[in-house]
């Protein structure tokens, strides 16, 4: 698998928590998105992405898994 999969195209609004980490999924074949459930062990290459909350807040993790600023959505879905 070169590529990841696309779970969805729109990004993830998440509210995070304030010290908590997270881990994105980075191959798109997790069945929790747009967090890691393990499933990148099949596709080989891809590694979640770990994000470290500095307060509450809500962000937008990446769906369509081809962001450069990973794990945000930095509007690459709307190429495509």
């Amino acid at each position: 698998m070169e590529k990841p999969a696309c779970p969805q195209k729109n990004p993830y609004k998440i509210r995070v928590e304030k010290d908590k980490s997270y881990f994105w999924c980075s191959c798109g074949l997790s069945q929790k998105q747009p967090f890691c459930d393990g499933g990148h062990k099949k596709a080989g290459i891809f590694q979640p992405v770990k994000y470290l909350a500095n307060s509450d807040k809500e962000v937008f993790f990446c769906g369509c898994k081809i962001t450069k600023h990973k794990p945000f959505c930095d509007n690459s879905h709307i190429k495509f």
